[in-house]
């Protein structure tokens, strides 16, 4: 025979009940024996979950000083102790949730028959459920189960032995939990539309307060969103939301808790919600500041590479104090803005400052004129410009740096030894047969003597010079010093600076550039694709004595309770002798002073040792300077980033163009680190470079 509708409900519920009142007794009591296993074998497992899980809270990355740069979260939660509550908050939510939460147990027997009847008799169903229950339910979904939609699905079923789970459950919480911590704990898990959990966020995104200084509307508010945050959302569904806002206000005149005057007045108060909200700050370092984006996802990704996972970044609660300096990263980016534009069609300005070191590597500032973002037309990016091999015109002569070390290492150069440097040359490429075409090159102008020191080469770049040497050193041992000293990842990548593809016949796209360039004598030209942080590390390896270190974007990480939490670092590595290092530098010393950036620092008014490198491409596509001051390693470039390359033009703005004489890396790449670098070393004393060692002067070989 067929029940009426309705009774299974009610006897189901009975049964719920009749079992809660007995004390909670075993599940076994209620002789259906699927039932009984189904729940036997869950409550005690997800008892413990619960008490393990903790919820997803937001992470904030702050720059060195410990100001916040950006958040990262999956759900937007401010944490709360009870005593940050309103008493108005408490009040409103007991009030219409569940009026008799202070006298029951985790579950209200009483409210469960009354539903049940109800619901039986053919009327809307009424809810039995507890805040304690609700408080069990929204943690299963909001935390423990949040990846798991099959799971959360499970937690939602409108089944018996859903509900005798979680009213066990409750009970247990009851029977170990105080009221203030159960109120407290679902006031921190239940939803409020969105990404927005618990009420310390909802006070913030609705009305831009705290959870502390609620009022009744407000908490009222809030209070009648948690039954059905869609239906009641202020911003889509304002008069739905004024009329639940009025019946909490209601409710609790009805239990006592607010004086019927009060609540004339309060009904009368308009929704009160921050116009063109809620406010809920970006989940993810596109909401960095623009001195800050490109260094922020840098960050991240650094700490995933360390072993931390996504989700433990965009739930863990952590308090991540970056090495971003922010003075040195807001004069930077004001002068990348001013050489070009965020927005200019087709150029790319990075520039990464580096502070060397013999333990670290801090990266003080990754800016460019394009900020990190997803808007085209506004100059977003959300490729990363400073840490990807993102120029892909490469650093053109910045590259020598290589080769000359190289050289010094083998002994086939000393920094006062004579180069050949023809005009132009011929040469033949490594693994050559009588099929491959010579490499052909020319100097960029007729002034240049024959022969050339190192040290007068990397000041005036003569092109013939450097392959030459090139060759006498071998392009193992000229890629394999481009790696030791920072190309580490730049390597990696293939030609169009992107991950190799095996699959392609083409070894432009197949093999990594460590091996593609190995019969390529245009590597010292730097015609490849290049990080520009990278190479900023490449200054600081040299500064450092010849120790690279990786990049390294993080002073510290501490969880949610304050305890340092380690970060993995790779570690630092004497790529090359201090000798050889502070002899390259000294060698590099005189670009500023009488080499290809001499006029532009002359215009600049710059006076400070330092040392540095400029580059260019043969189109003009990419422009460089990398060097370092004081104690800050940088690099400087200025390249074609849109679909339709062309050559770089100089001018207020730099622009794209067909100027028959393009940019240089003199003219174009080094303007924004002269302006720079002045404003963040202002008065202070010149750090000199360090003198060449005398065994790198002379050939040894």
């Amino acid at each position: 025979m067929r029940l009426p509708r309705g009774v299974p409900r009610f006897l189901g519920c009975c049964v719920v009940a009749g079992v809660l009142a007995a004390g909670v007794a075993a599940p076994a009591a209620l002789g259906a024996g699927v039932l009984s296993n189904q729940v036997a074998d869950a409550v005690d497992g997800i008892s413990a979950t619960l008490a393990s899980s903790e919820q997803p809270l937001v992470t904030t990355v702050t720059d060195r000083e410990g100001t916040p740069i950006a958040t990262l979260f999956d759900q937007y939660r401010l944490p709360v102790t009870a005593d940050e509550i309103s008493p108005a908050m408490k009040a409103a939510i007991v009030s219409i949730e569940d009026r008799r939460f202070y006298d029951e147990g985790g579950v209200d027997v009483k409210g469960m028959v009354r539903a049940a009847l109800h619901d039986s008799s053919g009327g809307s169903t009424q809810g039995g459920s507890t805040i304690t229950q609700q408080y069990v339910k929204n943690y299963l979904i909001n935390v423990v189960d949040r990846n798991n939609r099959a799971a959360q699905l499970s937690d939602q079923a409108d089944t018996i032995a859903r509900k005798l789970r979680e009213a066990k459950i409750a009970v247990q919480l009851g029977q170990t939990k105080s009221k203030e911590d159960i109120l407290t704990g679902y006031l921190d898990v239940v939803e409020f539309t969105g990404n927005i959990y618990g009420v310390g966020a909802a006070a913030h995104a609705y009305f831009g307060t705290t959870p502390d200084e609620l009022t009744v509307p407000q908490a009222a508010l809030l209070a009648g969103m948690v039954n059905n945050p869609a239906v009641y959302n202020p911003y889509k569904y304002p008069d739905r939301a004024l009329q639940r806002r009025n019946l909490v206000i209601d409710a609790m005149v009805s239990t006592g808790t607010l004086a019927a005057a009060d609540a004339a007045t309060a009904k009368a108060a308009p929704l009160e919600v921050l116009p063109g909200g809620p406010d809920v700050p970006s989940s993810t370092c596109l909401g960095a500041a623009p001195d800050a984006g490109f260094f922020c996802q840098y960050a991240e990704s650094y700490l995933i590479r360390a072993g931390f996972t996504a989700d433990q970044l965009e739930t863990g609660g952590y308090t991540v104090r970056t090495t971003l300096d922010p003075r040195v990263s807001s004069i930077a980016k004001q002068a990348v803005d001013a050489n070009v534009p965020t927005a200019q069609n087709g150029v790319a300005n990075t520039f990464a400052v580096i502070r060397p070191g013999q333990d670290t590597h801090e990266v003080l500032a990754m800016v460019a004129n394009r900020n990190y973002g997803t808007d085209p037309a506004a100059g977003e990016t959300s490729t990363n410009l400073l840490s990807s091999a993102s120029n892909v015109f490469g650093a053109g002569s910045s590259f020598k740096i290589f080769t000359s070390a190289a050289a010094l290492e083998s002994g086939k150069a000393g920094l006062d030894t004579p180069l050949p440097n023809r005009a132009g040359q011929c040469f033949t490429q490594p693994g050559a047969n009588e099929y491959t075409q010579p490499y052909c090159v020319q100097n960029d102008g007729v002034n240049y003597p024959d022969p050339i020191s190192l040290r007068n080469g990397l000041a005036t770049s003569p092109n013939v010079a450097f392959v030459n040497l090139e060759q006498q050193v071998g392009m193992p041992a000229v890629l394999d010093m481009a790696r030791r000293l920072g190309l580490r990842t730049t390597l990696t990548t293939n030609d169009a600076g992107a991950k190799p593809d095996p699959s392609s016949d083409n070894t432009q796209y197949s093999q990594p550039q460590s091996q593609y360039f190995q019969d390529k004598l245009s590597f010292t030209l730097g015609n490849s694709p290049v990080s520009p942080l990278e190479m900023a590390n490449v200054s600081a390896t040299l500064m450092s004595g010849g120790t690279w270190c990786p990049p390294n974007p993080v002073l510290s990480v501490t969880d949610r309770y304050g305890q340092d939490v380690p970060v993995r670092q790779q570690a630092c590595e004497q790529a090359v002798p201090a000798g050889l290092a502070n002899s390259l530098l000294a060698g590099l010393s005189q670009d500023t002073v009488s080499g290809t950036s001499a006029s532009a620092a002359a215009a600049a008014g710059w006076h400070h040792a330092d040392f540095g490198k400029t580059g260019t491409t043969q189109q003009s596509e990419s422009v460089a300077f990398v060097g370092g001051v004081d104690d800050y390693a940088v690099s400087s470039m200025v390249f074609a980033d849109g679909p339709h390359p062309k050559e770089i033009c100089p001018g207020n703005p730099v622009h794209l163009g067909d100027c028959g004489h393009g940019a240089f890396g003199g003219t174009v790449a080094a303007p924004p680190y002269f302006e720079a670098m002045n404003q963040i070393l202002g008065n202070r004393p010149d750090v000199p470079i360090p003198a060449a060692d005398p065994a790198y002067l002379r050939a040894r070989s």
